[in-house]
């Protein structure tokens, strides 16, 4: 192979120089082919002539003469000068001369030339070949056909600690373990088979001699054949970039945190999130023990070392058994293990190898390890604001190399990391935890016993969205054994929109006690929602916080003896409402503004309801406004709703099954009411005429009918009742009026006229003639009240059915 290529690639060969013998006078005696096309003379005309009569130009005389003395001295010269071409122009050559003596005395030079700059760039080759044997940094190795190393650099003696000398006629890959081995030969046959380089991989190998260490090469490799095409080999360049990988690895874990952890408020997720993250890219096993009452959301406290949590869990491999202790399970430190310690002194532990007596007595059992070959441990503490957290246990067991120091900045950096969204998680757990107690106490937590319907509730706060929202509902018994369905939306999140939504619920409630109609309480709402919005206003340059300035709502009032419902909106979703038939469809009803616009009015709108029926009020995060087509969402929602007779809690949970995502982005207030209608045999009603007699005639048909229901013990009370108020019609009111007894969970008698005066409890003097029939009437009865149609007006009271005579 030397031969080959001096052949082809050295200029002074005899095949591609120009070779002239000289004798011991200086005259040629010697021209060969290549020396007559370099320099136009043939053999002819310089054979026995002189060379520095034919060859020297006269001025370059002294450096040749000065070139002759110095070969004769030392046997041989070589260097570069001009030599006269058979055109008179002088040719800047390269050349190599060397005696041959007989006895001594100088009988014959040889001399052999080539183009300068020929000679020039073959210097260079074998300056850069001779660089890359004995000082380029990068590793080479020659493969030989065979698949022995015919020769390597200094490089990979360095790499490898093994002299150069001793890799010549070892096979490829001798050195390293026998599965990275492998993968050498295959590489170093693959490029030799197919001729396709390899350029730039990435390589892990691992020496025999170091086996607990590994390396990772950048390798590229070529096929190196002769001119005729025959193969000499493969020649391999290896870089160790092992401190170069990993700190790309360590900068890509961080970069991979970054973006992997705290993703979510939640401190179980972003635990879970942070041991995710160590494996396997740092460790084969990871856990991540919090306090406990970080995990509750609390401050803890300074210098505390337990009770601890085990929230985040990871390990490699699928068949790996499971840590002793589980993902939430109690995790009790013993006294003296790395985790107290770390707890305790909020210090970082670093173990890089576990002794094989710590498995019964040492660290490794009171260090809970996953595995009973984990053999080097690293334990992080979780700090953040100068308190502890929790800790995060790293182990190797599966990797060979033990945990470094490096290993152990770049866990504390990560765990520094982690601490922070595990303390933000945990302080918006706090936060979230206070404001749902504030949300669930403003939301009604029981529905109230009433005759009208019955419901199923549900409200799903959103999981994805910040601060709380304000939607809720509420049912409401109404005077005459009517309910009222409330359903709204406050505009905005947080603590505002919760307060807010709490101080409209009030609102309704205290409207609702009025008697009003859907419409005139939607009207009143809105006085109240532009009012809040006023206070809100900044004052001055004080900066604007989270405003709420607006709200949606829909009221709905349900009569199970009329069966008769009212319902108007406020720029709320319309209801679903099913028949006993199963058509479910929405309610056609007017839209109207939301609540805060002000000034604009809100239209009712009366249906008949056959018992059974459902009626749906839900806010619009049911129907997926901000995911989802909303006319997609509805015909969904009347799709869930098509079986009426189906159990009320499992057609509410079919809903939230149908529409609901997992995570849903918005509040969801849900209320599916099933209508019922008061049997005619529990309703009693007359038309009165205004008249003297009247009040008699109500005092015999109340006593009539009680004695019917075999409530004769209401009889005194109920008369009186009923005699009262068929007076204060007759006194204040023109025209018929309408007596009428409702049997349902109390004994309601209602005298409605068409008055709109309201009647006033007043305390009457003694002197006084009258007054004193509301006074006896409030006595008598349990709850009393008014409430006001556009025909007149309508009188109630209610009495307890196992009542007795006060």
């Amino acid at each position: 192979m030397t031969e080959l290529s001096a052949s082809y690639d050295d200029p002074f060969a005899p095949r591609l120089a120009a070779l002239a013998v000289l004798d011991d006078r200086g005259a040629v005696v010697g021209w060969n082919r290549m020396a007559e096309e370099l320099l136009g003379h043939s053999g002819t005309a310089v054979v026995g002539r002189q060379a520095f009569e034919v060859l020297v130009d006269p001025r370059d005389l002294p450096a040749v003469r000065q070139a002759a003395g110095s070969c004769r001295r030392a046997g041989a010269w070589f260097g570069v000068l001009k030599v006269r071409h058979r055109d008179g122009r002088l040719v800047e050559m390269g050349l190599r001369a060397q005696t041959f003596s007989r006895a001594g005395r100088v009988r014959e030079w040889l001399v052999a030339g080539a183009l300068a700059a020929d000679v020039l760039d073959w210097q260079r080759d074998r300056a850069i070949l001779d660089g890359l044997y004995r000082q380029c940094p990068i590793g080479l190795v020659v493969h030989g056909p065979d698949l022995k190393v015919l020769r390597v650099n200094r490089a990979v003696e360095r790499f490898t600690g093994v002299p150069a000398a001793d890799f010549r006629g070892l096979p490829t890959g001798y050195m390293l373990l026998p599965d990275d081995a492998r993968k050498a030969v295959d590489r170093v046959r693959q490029v030799m088979e197919t001729g396709r380089p390899l350029i730039y991989s990435e390589q892990f190998a691992r020496l025999e001699a170091d086996p607990a260490r590994e390396r990772v090469a950048l390798v590229s490799a070529f096929r190196m054949e002769d001119r005729a095409g025959r193969v000499l080999g493969v020649a391999e360049m290896i870089e160790d970039i092992t401190e170069r990988h990993r700190a790309q690895r360590r900068l890509a874990l961080l970069d991979q945190a970054g973006s992997r952890i705290g993703t979510t408020l939640d401190v179980a997720q972003t635990a879970r999130e942070l041991a995710e993250v160590m494996v396997p890219h740092l460790a084969d096993h990871a856990s991540v023990d919090l306090l406990e009452s970080v995990t509750c959301g609390e401050e803890p406290a300074r210098a505390l070392a337990g009770p601890v949590v085990r929230v985040g869990v990871c390990g490699i491999g699928t068949q790996q058994p499971g840590p002793p202790h589980g993902q939430g399970a109690p995790v009790e430190f013993g006294p003296d293990t790395p985790q107290s310690r770390c707890l305790a002194e909020g210090r970082p532990v670093l173990e890089p190898v576990l002794s094989s007596d710590s498995a019964s007595t040492g660290s490794r059992q009171d260090a809970h390890a996953p595995d009973p070959g984990a053999h080097s441990l690293i334990v992080v503490p979780l700090a953040a604001r100068g308190l502890v957290l929790g800790v995060l246990t790293l182990w190797r067991s599966s990797r060979p190399d033990p945990f470094e120091a490096d290993d152990l900045t770049l866990a504390q950096e990560l765990g520094s990391r982690a601490a922070v969204a595990i303390d933000n998680a945990r302080r918006f757990t706090q936060q979230q935890q206070t404001a749902f107690t504030l949300q669930s106490s403003l939301l009604p937590r029981t529905v109230p016993d009433q005759s009208a319907v019955e419901v199923a509730l549900r409200y799903l706060p959103a999981s994805a969205a910040p601060g709380l929202g304000g939607d809720w509902f509420d049912v409401i018994p109404l005077s005459g054994a009517r309910v009222a369905l409330v359903v709204g939306d406050v505009v905005g999140r947080g603590i505002h929109a919760a307060a807010t939504m709490g101080r409209l619920r009030t609102a309704v409630h205290t409207l609702a006690s009025l008697d009003l109609e859907p419409d005139e309480v939607l009207s009143r709402l809105d006085d109240l929602v532009t009012l809040l919005a006023a206070e809100q206003e900044p004052f001055g340059e004080q900066p604007v916080g989270e405003q709420v300035v607006g709200a949606t709502c829909l009221y709905a009032v349900y009569d199970p003896v009329s069966r008769r419902c009212s319902v108007a909106r406020a720029g709320h979703p319309p209801p679903v409402v099913t028949g006993p038939d199963g058509h479910a469809a929405l309610l056609d009803l007017p839209a109207g503004p939301p609540l805060g616009l002000g000034g604009l009015p809100f239209e009712a709108r009366e249906i008949d309801l056959a018992a059974g029926s459902l009626l749906c009020l839900y806010t619009n995060g049911i129907i997926g406004e901000r995911n989802i087509d909303a006319d997609i969402g509805l015909s969904k929602l009347c799709a869930a709703l098509t079986r009426p007779a189906d159990e009320l809690e499992r057609t509410c949970q079919a809903v939230v099954d149908s529409l609901v995502p997992e995570h849903p982005s918005d509040d969801i207030a849900l209320l599916i009411a099933r209508t019922r209608m008061l049997s005619p045999e529990d309703v009693a009603s007359w038309q009165l005429t205004l008249e003297p007699a009247g009040a008699a005639r109500a005092r015999a048909l109340t006593s009539a009918k009680l004695t019917e229901w075999g409530l004769e013990h209401l009889a005194f009370s109920t008369e009186l009742i009923a005699s009262e108020l068929v007076t204060n019609a007759y006194r204040y009111a023109s025209g018929p009026a309408t007596l009428r007894l409702i049997r349902e969970r109390s004994l309601v008698c209602e005298v409605s006229d068409t008055s709109h005066t309201a009647p006033h409890l007043r305390r009457a003097r003694t002197t006084d003639e009258g007054g004193r029939g509301l006074f006896l009437v409030a006595q008598m009865a349990e709850r009393w009240g008014t409430r006001y149609t556009r025909e007149g007006k309508t009188v109630w009271t209610e009495q307890p059915l196992a009542g007795t005579l006060p």
